[in-house]
C-alpha cells in the first residue's frame, strides 16, 4: 500500500495533540507548528493529486484489512483536488489568522484548526459511508471551537444554532445508515454500489427512504434552501477567517452528492431514478435566488458575504442536479472557483470590519480604503461570476451544460438574475463602504451605522478602527487568492479538461469499485 495516502490525514490529528498537550503555552511555537503543518499537508495533497491525475485509483486499508470489511481510504481525481483545494485554502487561512492575531484572541485555535484540516481531508478520501458519518463530527466538533473562538454572546448563540442544526443532521444520518445498512449489510460505498445494482425491486423500498435521508443530511450540509438558514447567522458571526475557511465546509455536502449519487444510488439504478434532479433542482434554484435578495438587502458585510456563499452553492448544486458528466464537469470547475471567490471575500471583510466596523454604510475613510477598494472590487466580481474571472466561465460552463434540459429557460433566469442581482448589491455595498466615506469628515460618523455594528459583547477591539501600521500578511494572503482566481481563468482549458476527466471517472465508477473490493465485485 501507498501510505502517502494516509499522511494527509494522520499528520494534522498529530500536530493537534501535540499543540494542546506540549505548546499550550507557547504561541509562537504553536504557530511554526501549525503553519509547517499545513505546508507539508499541501506538498502531500499536491503529490498525490499528480498520482491520480491519470485516472489512477488508489485504496489505502487501513489495518491491512481488505474492503468490505475493514476501512478504507480511497484516492481517485475527485478526492485528489478537494484535498488540494483545501490545502490551498488551509495555508491561507492559518497564514491569515496569525498576520492579522486572531489566533491570540482564544485559546486553542492552532490545535481546531488542524483537527478541522483533519477532518475535511478525511471526508473527502474515506471509503465508507459510516466513516463520511465520523469525519462530519470530527468537523463539527472542531468548527463549533473555531466558531466560538475569542467569545462573545451572539458568537455563542450562533454557534449553538450551527450546531444543534447539524446535530439534527447528523442524527438524520444514523437513521439514513441504519437503514441502508439494514438493506444490504454493509457501508462500504464500493460494495453498497455492487448490492444495491443486484436488488431486485421488491427489496429497494426500504432503501429509497435511505437515499432520500442521505440527499436531506447531504443538503444540510451544503446549505440548501429551506434547510439553508443555519448558515448566515453562523458564518457572519464566527470570526470571519474561520467563516473563510468553512468556505470549503459547505463543498462537503456538495462533494458527497457526487460521490453517493454517481457510485451507490447512479443514474442507472431504477429506484432512485431522478432523486436527484426532481428533488434538488429546485431547491438549487430557490436557493440562489434567496442569496442574492439575501446580498442586495443586507446591511452587515459579514451577512453580505455569507448570503454570497449561499448564492455560489446555489448556482454549484443547480450543475450538480442535472446530474449529466457535462453539467458535473461544469460543477467541479465552479467548486474551484467559488470556495476561493468565498474565501477572499470574507478575508476582505475582515480587513474592513478590523478598520470601521461591519455596518454597509458611509462611514470615516479608512486606512488603506483605495487598496482594500480595488481588492473588493475584484472580489465582488468573482463572487457574482462577472467577466473576466472564473466565475463568469463557470457559469457559461453550467449554462452550456443546462442547454438540453427542459427547464433551461429558468435555469438561465435564474443564474443571469441573481448574478445582477448579486452584483447590485455587492455594488451598492463597495460604494457606501469605500466611496461615499471619502466624502465625510473624520468626526462625521452616521450614528445609526455605528449603532449597527455595536454589539455589545462582541470582542473588544474586533469592530474597531485599525492600528496605524496594519499588517502586511493578512493583504498579502488575499493577494494570493486573487492571484490563485486569476491562474484559474488563465488555466481554464487545463482545468476544466481534468474536471470533465474526473466526472468521467465518476459516472464510470467500474475502476474505483474494482480497486476497492480488489475485483470481487468481477
Amino acid at each position: 500500500m501507498n501510505h502517502l495516502v494516509i499522511a494527509p490525514i494522520v499528520l494534522p490529528a498529530l500536530v493537534a495533540p501535540f499543540i494542546i498537550m506540549v505548546l499550550r503555552y507557547h504561541l509562537d511555537l504553536q504557530r511554526i507548528f501549525s503553519v509547517a503543518s499545513s505546508v507539508l499537508v499541501l506538498c502531500l495533497t499536491l503529490a498525490l493529486a499528480a498520482q491520480a491525475a491519470d485516472g489512477t485509483v488508489q485504496v489505502y486499508e487501513l489495518g491491512d484489512w481488505p474492503a468490505p470489511f475493514g476501512i478504507v481510504l480511497v484516492l481517485d481525481r475527485l478526492s485528489a483536488m478537494m484535498i488540494v483545494l483545501t490545502s490551498v485554502l488551509a495555508l491561507a487561512v492559518v497564514l491569515y489568522a496569525i498576520g492579522t492575531g486572531w489566533d491570540s484572541r482564544g485559546a486553542n485555535f492552532h490545535a481546531l484548526f488542524q483537527f478541522q484540516i483533519m477532518g475535511i481531508l478525511g471526508a473527502f478520501m474515506t471509503g465508507d459511508a459510516f466513516n463520511l458519518f465520523v469525519f462530519f463530527e470530527v468537523l463539527l466538533i472542531a468548527s463549533y471551537g473555531l466558531m466560538i473562538h475569542a467569545g462573545g454572546a451572539k458568537r455563542f448563540q450562533a454557534g449553538v444554532q450551527y450546531v444543534v442544526y447539524n446535530l439534527l443532521g447528523s442524527t438524520l444520518f444514523l437513521f439514513a445508515l441504519g437503514t441502508i445498512y439494514a438493506v444490504t449489510g454493509t457501508l462500504n460505498m464500493a460494495d453498497l454500489a455492487v448490492r444495491v445494482a443486484e436488488m431486485s425491486a421488491e427489496e429497494t423500498a426500504l432503501l429509497r427512504v435511505g437515499a432520500v435521508m442521505l440527499l436531506l443530511v447531504f443538503a444540510i450540509k451544503a446549505a440548501v434552501l429551506p434547510l439553508h438558514f443555519w448558515l448566515p447567522a453562523s458564518y457572519s458571526h464566527a470570526p470571519l477567517p474561520v467563516a473563510a475557511l468553512f468556505a470549503i465546509m459547505t463543498k462537503v455536502g456538495a462533494y458527497s452528492i457526487l460521490r453517493v449519487y454517481t457510485l451507490i444510488f447512479g443514474p442507472d439504478v431504477a429506484i432512485t431514478e431522478g432523486l436527484v434532479g426532481d428533488w434538488l433542482l429546485p431547491a438549487a434554484l430557490l436557493t440562489l435566488a434567496v442569496g442574492a435578495v439575501g446580498v442586495l438587502g443586507s446591511r452587515e458585510i459579514g451577512r453580505l458575504v455569507a448570503f454570497g456563499a449561499i448564492t455560489s452553492m446555489g448556482t454549484l448544486l443547480i450543475s450538480i442536479a442535472l446530474f449529466t458528466p457535462a453539467a458535473t464537469g461544469a460543477a467541479l470547475y465552479y467548486i474551484v472557483h467559488s470556495t476561493l471567490a468565498t474565501a477572499l471575500m470574507f478575508l476582505i471583510a475582515d480587513q474592513v470590519m478590523e478598520r470601521q466596523g461591519g455596518a454597509v454604510a458611509a462611514m470615516r475613510l479608512m486606512p488603506q480604503s483605495g487598496l482594500l477598494s480595488v481588492m473588493f472590487f475584484v472580489a465582488a466580481i468573482a463572487l457574482a461570476g462577472m467577466p473576466p474571472l472564473s466565475g463568469f466561465i463557470g457559469k457559461l460552463l453550467v449554462m452550456d451544460a443546462a442547454r438540453d434540459h427542459d427547464l433551461v429557460w429558468w435555469i438561465w433566469a435564474v443564474i443571469l438574475i441573481g448574478s445582477l442581482v448579486t452584483i447590485i448589491g455587492l455594488a451598492r455595498a463597495g460604494t457606501l463602504i469605500f466611496w461615499k466615506s471619502h466624502g465625510l469628515p473624520d468626526s462625521d460618523v452616521d450614528p445609526d451605522a455605528v449603532a449597527n455594528t455595536e454589539d455589545d459583547d462582541l470582542l473588544d477591539g474586533e469592530a474597531t478602527a485599525a492600528p496605524a501600521a496594519a499588517p502586511v500578511l493578512p493583504l498579502v494572503v488575499c493577494f494570493a487568492l486573487m492571484t490563485a482566481l486569476v491562474m484559474l481563468t488563465v488555466f481554464a482549458g487545463p482545468m476544466t479538461r481534468y474536471a470533465d476527466a474526473t466526472a468521467a471517472q465518476l459516472f464510470t465508477p467500474t475502476a474505483y469499485i474494482e480497486t476497492v473490493l480488489g475485483g470481487a465485485s468481477k
